[in-house]
């Protein structure tokens, strides 16, 4: 039986859940600083590159969001991409989602389509997720801006594109950059590699959102950005062998007394151990894989558990081979935004066409 893990945080990660040597080893940081100047020089000139025109960015005939983060690691990039692409489905767009398809095998340089039978070895897990519930076209491919030109060929009838990360891909035009934190923040507010940030913390973008419980920081983190907080909540469970759905409370009541476990995959697992227990599980095992992991041999073989909780995005790869897979019920992770933010948002798009949007492949 694999021991009970209080915390998903491995040794050496802070609180936080930075490296514990970017925030309290900081003599092991301001030796890297040389290459931070580095990091942050050349990024600077290749984004000069593209507001000079010295490098051209593709420019799509539509509007297009770009949903991203500064720091390094998941932030809820692909939830608020989701709750986006779900609202405007709702007021009568037709949206279609980019992404690089992080963690995927055999990435070539040519884009693909994602079908909802896909298999997330080949497509990404996040990418695939995003096609069975925002039920929308989604391609993946190394560079954006090809895969935003191949899905726009494809779905001539998609009137805005939303990237799932890519803020800092220049060479795919934007017209709206939202950029998503958490709680973690800037950490000690350097750039790679001796800090987590991919950018400057306070680089001007369109809005920033993050968990409520950190707006206040989320209003420092630009000078006059617009600051949205969302709200990460669980929805219904799922049973992987039989497709059964319950409500959390219901699955709770069902085996309350039994032993339960939990496991996830995610950027921040223990976020989701600790959404569980404030729900009311008890969870004397809890099992942190790493984001992205591939499932190609079953990780919950040695749990013994009556019931193992996993995430929907783990549950994509889950095997029919898996030893009881009668016991392994998906939890669906929900984001609920500022009410603000939508009207905000649509304010920053054009009326909704009534016709394709007429682009033409060259």
């Amino acid at each position: 039986m694999i021991p009970p893990q209080p915390s998903a945080r491995t040794a050496g990660q802070a609180a936080s859940g930075w490296p514990a040597w970017w925030l309290q080893r900081r003599w092991q940081a301001w030796l890297l600083l040389p290459l931070s100047g580095l990091f942050g020089a050349l990024a600077a000139l290749r984004r000069l590159a593209y507001q000079h025109g010295w490098r051209q960015a593709w420019r799509a005939p539509l509007p297009v969001i770009v949903v991203g983060n500064v720091t390094v690691g998941g932030t809820g990039k692909t939830p608020l991409v989701l709750a986006i692409a779900q609202h405007l489905s709702r007021l009568g767009w037709k949206p279609g989602i980019v992404s690089r398809g992080h963690g995927r095998e055999g990435m070539g340089h040519e884009p693909l389509q994602v079908e909802p039978d896909a298999d997330p070895a080949t497509t990404g897990d996040e990418p695939l997720l995003l096609r069975r519930l925002a039920a929308c076209p989604v391609w993946v491919g190394r560079r954006r801006a090809a895969a935003a030109q191949a899905l726009l060929r494809a779905h001539p009838g998609v009137d805005v594109l939303l990237s799932d990360d890519g803020l800092q891909h220049l060479a795919l035009a934007r017209d709206v950059e939202l950029v998503v934190t958490d709680l973690r923040g800037p950490g000690n507010g350097w750039l790679l590699p001796a800090g987590p940030l991919r950018e400057p913390w306070n680089r001007p973008r369109d809005a920033t959102l993050g968990p409520s419980s950190s707006l206040a920081s989320l209003a420092s983190a630009s000078l006059a950005t617009p600051c949205f907080a969302f709200h990460r909540k669980l929805g219904m469970v799922r049973q992987l062998a039989t497709g059964e759905r319950l409500s959390l409370n219901a699955f709770l009541l069902r085996h309350a007394g039994q032993a339960l476990a939990a496991a996830a995959g995610i950027g921040h697992p223990e976020q989701f151990f600790d959404m569980l227990r404030l729900a009311g599980a008890t969870l004397p095992t809890t099992l942190a894989l790493p984001d992205h992991h591939s499932f190609d041999t079953d990780p919950f073989r040695q749990i013994e558990a009556a019931a193992l909780l996993i995430t929907e995005k783990d549950a994509l790869k889950c095997k029919p081979s898996f030893s009881r897979l009668d016991r392994l019920w998906a939890v669906e992770l929900l984001l609920e935004v500022d009410p603000a933010f939508f009207p905000w948002l649509l304010a920053r798009l054009p009326a909704r066409p009534d016709r394709p949007h007429g682009f033409t492949p060259a």
